[in-house]
């Protein structure tokens, strides 16, 4: 409850309770006057009089008493919450403002009408008794199966469950004394009564409680296991809402007719965004086998003509990635054969929004180019990240590590889908045992573009034997 709304509750009862007391005050001044007018209207019936005052004064007390009970309860809970930090439930709150306003409006009532016997009166009445609660039966098994709810809390206000054949799944809302609230994930609001829940098998998934998903997926019986196995648990692992306090369990289910069948176990911050988790992690299964070159099983007897991972991706469109590679400064003093080279050994990767492309310390031995999208660099700063440049299409990154075989340096992050194109070891190599002269002239720019970086950052400029530093060790990890 926000503050505004309870500060406006505390006016509200104050007000009401001033209004109820300085009724009953008044009430009370005026008996004598009040008795006479009634007399008088009556034709002196001093019997009759004297109940409708006293019934009167017990409607009056009743509103105080009920006044009263409320104050006491919300005091009372209130300050178990405050010392305890125990919430009380709804149906336990409203059980003791019930029994403690009926034992006070009976002490009224034995007060102000000491003449009627009130066992008589409920011995009179107990066919009334039956005949009501008869009536009252399915109210009643819901009231009673609500304090057995309460009594053993299988589940609290904020957990998922599912409910009976029907399988009402939801948050709960709200348990009162005749149902159970659930919201769907459908957003529509289902009440369950609490006497079909005490019945109905109920599954709960506790809001403070890591609760697991499984999601199932297959591959090519060509697929190695071990490659597919660590490929989508590193996907998942990194997925929003996936908690990182469990690693996420990737194994074979069966060897299907198709391929093989394959779950991932993952345990979830939220259990109530699973929906959304379970596409997620959909998608990002998709995306790493794109990158892996990981195939799903098509449930078909269609010939299936393997390739070349990558192939696919670059027949049709190799003058799109030359032209690309083209434009990019690093790659500036290559020909156009060496270019077109270059741009058929190119390995196509798409990674999806807020995937990692390369992370800082990993070895690497390759290059890569935007090709479509954004990308994010980030730096370690006292632990934490901070982005240090955004990339877009035709930008290039870890250019050391294809040259000089240096570790990675920095976190580069997909901002949108991104499709990089990845330059090789290999394919660098055949291009320097076309033209050696090459190797010299990619040292000054690769030496002029780390001064431009370097002054950028304030730091200090290399010094001038760096541009034969970088010669040097170009030659050595190429083994010119």
């Amino acid at each position: 409850m926000t503050r505004p709304r309870f500060t406006n509750k505390i006016v509200l009862f104050l007000a009401a309770s001033a209004a109820a007391l300085l009724a009953s005050y008044l009430f009370w001044s005026f008996t004598p006057e009040v008795r006479t007018l009634l007399e008088h209207r009556m034709g002196n019936p001093a019997l009759s009089a004297n109940t409708i005052i006293n019934i009167i004064k017990l409607f009056f007390v009743g509103i105080l008493a009920y006044l009263f009970v409320r104050a006491l309860n919300s005091l009372f809970f209130g300050l178990a919450f405050w010392l305890k930090r125990i919430d009380a439930p709804t149906l336990i709150r409203n059980i003791f403002t019930i029994v403690v306003f009926t034992i006070l409006f009976l002490i009224a009532f034995t007060f102000l009408f000491p003449d009627v016997n009130l066992g008589a009166l409920f011995t009179t009445s107990a066919i009334f008794g039956v005949i009501l609660g008869l009536a009252l039966q399915d109210t009643l098994g819901n009231f009673f199966a609500g304090i057995s709810l309460q009594a053993d809390r299988p589940f609290q206000v904020g957990d998922v469950i599912t409910v009976g054949a029907q399988r009402h799944t939801g948050v709960v809302e709200e348990i009162s004394w005749r149902a159970i609230k659930v919201r769907t994930f459908q957003n529509h609001v289902v009440l369950i009564a609490n006497s079909n829940a005490a019945r109905e098998p109920i599954e709960v998934c506790p809001r403070d409680n890591l609760n697991a998903r499984i999601v199932f997926f297959n591959t090519l019986y060509t697929d190695s296991p071990a490659k597919t196995i660590h490929v989508v648990r590193e996907a998942v692992r990194e997925a929003d809402n996936v908690s990182d306090k469990v690693t996420p369990i990737v194994r074979i289910r069966d060897l299907g007719e198709n391929g093989v069948d394959y779950e991932v176990k993952y345990w979830l911050v939220d259990y109530a965004k699973y929906n959304d988790t379970d596409a997620l992690v959909r998608q990002r299964i998709w995306y790493a086998f794109r990158r892996a070159g990981l195939n799903f099983a098509y449930p078909t007897r269609t010939l299936l003509i393997e390739r070349r991972p990558g192939a696919e991706l670059r027949d049709g469109d190799g003058g799109a990635i030359a032209e690309r590679l083209s434009a990019v400064d690093i790659f500036a003093p290559l020909s156009g054969d060496e270019t077109t080279m270059l741009a058929q050994a190119a390995v196509r990767h798409i990674f999806a929004p807020g995937e990692t492309v390369i992370r800082a310390g990993d070895p690497g031995s390759s290059m890569f180019v935007v090709h479509k999208g954004r990308v994010k660099v980030q730096v370690s700063d006292n632990g934490r990240p901070r982005t240090v440049a955004t990339l877009n299409e035709g930008d290039f990154f870890g250019e050391m590590a294809l040259f000089t075989g240096e570790p990675r340096t920095a976190n580069v992050l997909a901002l949108e889908e991104t499709e990089v194109l990845e330059i090789g070891h290999d394919a660098m190599k055949r291009v320097f045992e076309t033209n050696p002269d090459l190797v010299e002239s990619l040292s000054h720019i690769m030496s002029d573009r780390r001064q431009g970086l370097a002054s950028q950052s304030e730091a200090d400029a290399e010094s001038p034997d760096s541009k034969a530093g970088i010669l040097s060790a170009i030659k050595r990890f190429f083994g010119i």
